[in-house]
């Protein structure tokens, strides 16, 4: 909410500079790698829940990511926006981007955020399963002071996640590969797809193909 009011009241370039211009060396180190975790650990999750979870969780945070990142990668060849090293070249000529050494920038295809995308759509999934798992295991227990620790486990696991999907999104603006407004767009769409997804898979919760574990526990 607060990241669309700024959209909305701030200029595009202003907003940028304002978000991406706290450059330090631990942060140019930090979300130069961070942003990277989009590109390889949603395959790393969706595999490990495959292996060692139900194959329902499996398939539910596979969908999230891949229709997520499908719808995203059709959106960009629709707006073909700039990206930030091209607009400011074109808009704001005099100004010099703080870039981080060893970042390949990218000049098209801006909105929506990929990454953004990747970042909401496996953190999303994430917290469901893991919330799921949890709260599961909370009905199941009489002990009341057990009860509690992991409605409290589960809380902060939805909050860590959003907190790191947000960094993720952050990354973006941070390394001037995005605007605001097209993290704004990946964040939607990781999220919207994501519970579009999840609507479908819980009406198979039951079935016994959801709940099919390859690793089997003995």
């Amino acid at each position: 909410m607060a990241l669309a009011l700024a959209i909305a009241l701030i200029p595009k370039g202003e907003l940028h500079l304002m978000l991406c211009n706290r450059h330090t060396p631990a942060r140019d180190l930090l979300y130069r790698y961070y942003t990277r975790v989009a590109e390889w650990l949603p395959y790393v999750i969706c595999l490990s829940i495959l292996l060692f979870g139900k194959a329902g969780n499996a398939a539910l945070a596979t969908s999230c990511v891949a229709f997520s990142e499908l719808t995203t990668q059709i959106l960009k060849r629709i707006v073909c926006a700039p990206r930030p090293l091209t607009w400011f070249a074109n808009n704001m000529p005099d100004v010099q981007l703080p870039l981080v050494e060893g970042v390949r920038m990218n000049h098209w295809l801006s909105f929506p955020s990929g990454h953004t995308t990747s970042f909401f759509a496996l953190f999303f999934a994430l917290s469901i399963v893991s919330t799921k798992s949890l709260t599961a295991k909370r009905a199941e227990s009489t002990n009341t002071q057990q009860r509690y620790i992991l409605l409290a486990v589960a809380m902060f696991l939805q909050i860590s996640l959003v907190l790191l999907a947000a960094l993720g999104g952050y990354s973006r603006i941070y390394l001037s590969q995005h605007f605001a407004s097209d993290v704004l767009g990946g964040m939607t769409v990781g999220i919207l797809i994501s519970t579009l997804c999840y609507t479908i898979f819980c009406r198979y919760e039951g079935q016994k193909w959801y709940n099919y574990r390859f690793l089997k526990k003995k």
